[in-house]
């Protein structure tokens, strides 16, 4: 694996996944083209260690796959005689890994191309922004293979789609274009092919801009807020508000924007 910038920057990770640094941004690739980018235990525990281990300075991160896709999901050569308790110490292996892109320290955009199917969706859904380009195709082929989703995809992809859409992409094996999953919400953005790379890092970049506590604010609060009770989210909006404003940053930024030197809204 080389990396950009220092050698101290990343962790070591398995040659199945490329890491490099682009300013404020931490880039990772899974590097496995020749298996469409399918994902196997040693890749699953380098992308844990890569969002656990971000070095100094990084505001967000961006998630691709080297290749004509992103990633085909569970690589099926690695599924052998399990019980019971192996089956789920798996599956939460995932969730770990998964879990660390979700709710680690910085946001992470996902640039998707080719197959995004099975684990490979799984994966795409744990990031908080999603780029497609239009070669992106998704799927959830799992049934076919006598398998069920295990790398968290019942639990994320149902508020993005909608629990019976999820049941439909299971049961059926319907697979959707990138034009059919932008406007059921799998993507953010969907851009000509070629251009997703290049569009993931313009995001990135900006929000690495933000400051710090909004972007954790948003990662962490956000989510669990949509999930809570009125009066819990409420009072944790709140909270997070006045932290917020309280911020030296926030109030050199507003500092700025009254004397009519910080950024305005504009129509695109």
């Amino acid at each position: 694996m080389t990396n950009s910038g220092s050698k101290k920057d990343f962790p070591k990770l398995p040659p199945t996944l490329h890491a490099e640094r682009r300013g404020k941004v931490a880039v990772l690739k899974l590097n496995r083209a020749e298996k469409r980018n399918a994902l196997d235990d040693p890749t699953v525990q380098g992308i844990e260690t890569f969002f656990s281990s971000l070095p100094d300075g990084i505001g967000a991160a961006l998630l691709a796959g080297e290749g004509e896709h992103f990633s085909s999901g569970l690589d099926l050569a690695e599924l052998f005689e399990r019980d019971v308790y192996a089956g789920v110490a798996h599956s939460r292996s995932w969730h770990r890994a998964f879990e660390r892109i979700e709710f680690g320290t910085v946001p992470v955009v996902a640039v998707l191309h080719g197959a995004v199917i099975g684990g490979g969706l799984e994966l795409a859904a744990a990031a908080h922004i999603r780029v497609a380009e239009r070669s992106a195709f998704y799927a959830l082929p799992e049934a076919s293979r006598a398998i069920f989703l295990g790398g968290g995809g019942t639990v994320r992809l149902p508020p993005l789609i909608g629990a019976s859409r999820v049941m439909d992409m299971i049961l059926t094996g319907r697979t959707l274009s990138a034009e059919e999953g932008h406007a059921i919400g799998l993507s953010h953005y969907l851009v000509d092919n070629g251009e997703g790379f290049a569009k993931g890092l313009e995001l990135a970049q900006r929000i690495a801009g933000n400051a710090p506590f909004t972007n954790y604010a948003t990662m962490q609060l956000l989510p669990r807020i949509a999930r809570s009770d009125p009066a819990a989210g409420f009072a944790t909006e709140a909270l997070a508000a006045a932290i917020a404003q309280g911020e030296p940053e926030a109030k050199a930024r507003l500092k700025a924007f009254l004397a009519k030197r910080g950024p305005k809204v504009a129509r695109k």
